[in-house]
């Protein structure tokens, strides 16, 4: 039986959630074909030194849909009202893939909730890349959708395409169903969003220790852009984990766990609550 608690954060959109834990918050953010049960072999890790949540982003899982297109300001306001709901005045953030995006960009509007950054797998947006990976990236995800197939239709073409090479079975198997279960409509909306929304180019900027996560065979996000990241932000390092794909913490968790727990560890005073 899980030894987390699940619940949902209102008003609606209902944003579910599934936390354990005391202490310092750390949040963890899913990728565009993920939910928070991809988080589920971090909580209870986490959980021993933090108060550790997952998501379910708008019109995932467990969570509302909701009006409209998908906006990064939108799913900032939602991770705001996570953080209300819990009391945190900062907590450190963990965002794997569009997660990592969101996380960034949360920043960018909220850099005084943030104690620190981890960016996983993770790039700026799909307008950077050249035309033909987002042609590409539109014809594998978006095409057969809108031609009427279903996400489950569409799932064994598109995950062998962010996995590493030594995947196994059962993450495989995982994966598929990652996929299968997504919403159409919703993911639909999330990859336009991807396609078009640049972030800010404010690296920079960001001001709090910050951890760059690459799996070294991650065809999606190369761990070149976690160079580039660390290139630009001041108090930053990249870590990159041989033989492994795009989704590093599912295919690697104990190196993932250990690696990401060390350096929450070193600023776990940064995280605050409000005052009661």
């Amino acid at each position: 039986m899980p030894t987390w608690k699940t619940e949902g954060i209102g008003p609606k959109p209902f944003i579910a959630v599934d936390h354990q834990g005391e202490g310092a918050l750390v949040v963890f953010l899913h990728g565009i074909g993920g939910n928070r049960t991809n988080w589920h072999d971090q909580i209870p890790a986490f959980a021993q030194y933090f108060h550790a949540l997952v998501w379910d982003a708008r019109g995932y899982g467990g969570s509302d849909d909701y009006d409209g297109p998908y906006r990064f300001e939108d799913i900032c306001a939602d991770l705001c009202r996570v953080f209300d709901h819990f009391g945190a005045a900062k907590a450190h953030v963990v965002g794997l893939s569009m997660g990592g995006r969101v996380a960034q960009d949360f920043y960018y509007r909220h850099a005084e909730l943030v104690a620190t950054l981890t960016l996983c797998d993770t790039a700026f947006g799909l307008s950077a890349d050249t035309p033909e990976k987002r042609e590409a990236f539109l014809k594998l995800r978006q095409k057969p959708l809108l031609d009427g197939n279903t996400p489950r239709d569409i799932a064994p073409s598109v995950v062998p395409t962010f996995e590493g090479p030594n995947v196994t079975p059962a993450v495989h198997a995982l994966l598929i169903e990652n996929i299968a279960s997504l919403r159409r409509d919703s993911y639909l909306k999330a990859i336009a969003t991807s396609v078009s929304y640049m972030l800010p180019q404010r690296l920079h900027e960001i001001a709090v220790p910050t951890l760059a996560v690459y799996g070294s065979e991650d065809k999606l996000t190369l761990p070149a852009i976690g160079e580039t990241i660390v290139s630009k932000v001041p108090n930053s390092r990249l870590v990159v984990f041989p033989g492994i794909g795009h989704l590093s913490n599912i295919e690697a968790p104990a190196e993932f766990n250990r690696t990401v727990l060390d350096f929450l560890l070193a600023h776990k005073s940064l995280a605050t609550r409000k005052a009661a």
